[in-house]
């Protein structure tokens, strides 16, 4: 997973986030972002467009998977 963070990390710097956690569980990649800013919906998605795109580029997952693409959860009140 290492390879993939690594990938990913100029993309997302792009974006002002950082991924806080990835792991590939049961055919399905979770990549958890965290950012200095609140990471709305619409982040989200452009994320995980960036995320797909370099994903696709790079085939580091052979089989078929899932992507699941969420933001860290900050403390509440």
């Amino acid at each position: 997973m290492e390879n993939i963070k690594k990938a990913l990390e100029s993309p997302l710097k792009n974006l002002n986030m950082w991924i806080d956690d990835i792991k590939y569980s049961k055919k399905t990649l979770y990549i958890t972002l965290d950012s200095d800013e609140i990471i709305n919906i619409d982040k989200v998605v452009e994320a995980t467009k960036v995320i797909n795109k370099v994903l696709d580029e790079n085939d580091f997952i052979k089989e078929k998977y899932l992507l699941d693409v969420s933001s860290k959860e900050k403390g509440g009140n």
